[in-house]
């Protein structure tokens, strides 16, 4: 058994993000179910690894759902719902014909199914062709979000939409796209070669070899021995080298003396002092 629309609905309707505040909590429990179940049956026939599209997704963003359903199909106004179109705007860096790129936000086709029964009918061109005029856009205004192969040949049959321009993201955009953009893109610089890319300029060059004076009072201060700029070559033979290795470390007059007084006498200067005739030890320090 296919989903059912509520009756309170037209043929096609817009869901938006205040459709789910509605008084009914039973209506927007209602509403919030089918819209799961569109996104799942949208990303089986896409052959997706997981919805797109959801009751959630729908509520944290700016998204318009247009739902198509068939009035025939039941009577009271309950018909079964055939399929959806999601669209949004979206800020968008693209390639142009001169592979320049843009900022543009334009309004983007996020998912588009029809229910596998009910193709070929001509519901999708009705779907797409209601959100052309409620939106005021052109086909070949909008980017297309991972277009399937089933919606370009639509795109082809029914708009004559078939150049592409080729970009570096998930969306295709269509030539014609850039002819009514409003406002009009922003354009960045288009993006300079690898040769291109130099250091610097040749200006840059011929103001690096000037020297500039540096201001008071760094000017006033004394210049410093430039090194030479080629060092004397080290010489080869180990005895005729001119590097010396690092001196000992200066000792001062007072720690030198303290050492002497502390450190016993030979015993050659024990003799010696003992055999001296010159006097006393006091007499001998004084005719020192």
């Amino acid at each position: 058994m296919w989903l059912t629309s509520p009756s309170c609905f037209s043929t096609i309707t817009s869901w938006e993000e205040g459709v789910y505040h509605t008084e009914s909590v039973d209506l927007q429990q209602q509403i919030m179910t089918i819209v799961d179940e569109l996104g799942k049956a949208s990303a089986k026939a896409q052959h997706l690894p997981a919805p797109i599209t959801s009751a959630s997704r729908m509520q944290s963003n700016r998204h318009v759902m247009y739902v198509l359903k068939d009035t025939s199909a039941r009577p009271a106004g309950k018909g079964a719902i055939v399929g959806f179109l999601k669209v949004g705007y979206k800020k968008l860096f693209v390639l142009d014909d001169r592979e320049a790129h843009n900022e543009v936000e334009p309004l983007c086709i996020l998912d588009f199914y029809i229910h596998e029964s009910l193709q070929r009918h001509g519901h999708g061109r009705e779907l797409f062709q209601y959100m052309l005029q409620k939106e005021r856009v052109e086909p070949h205004q909008l980017a297309i979000d991972r277009p399937s192969q089933k919606l370009l040949k639509f795109l082809n049959k029914h708009y004559n939409l078939e150049t592409t321009v080729p970009q570096v993201n998930n969306f295709v955009i269509f030539e014609g796209f850039f002819a009514h953009q409003h406002p009009p893109a922003r354009k960045l610089p288009p993006k300079r070669a690898e040769g291109d890319i130099k250091p610097y300029s040749s200006s840059d060059r011929e103001f690096l070899k000037v020297a500039v004076e540096p201001p008071w009072p760094l000017n006033r201060a004394p210049r410093r021995a430039m090194p030479p700029a080629h060092p004397p070559p080290r010489s080869s033979s180990l005895g005729n080298s001119p590097e010396r290795g690092p001196l000992r470390p200066f000792v001062p007059e007072q720690e030198l003396l303290r050492s002497l007084r502390l450190c016993p006498p030979h015993p050659t200067a024990r003799l010696l002092l003992a055999t001296d005739p010159g006097g006393s030890p006091a007499q001998r320090r004084r005719t020192r």
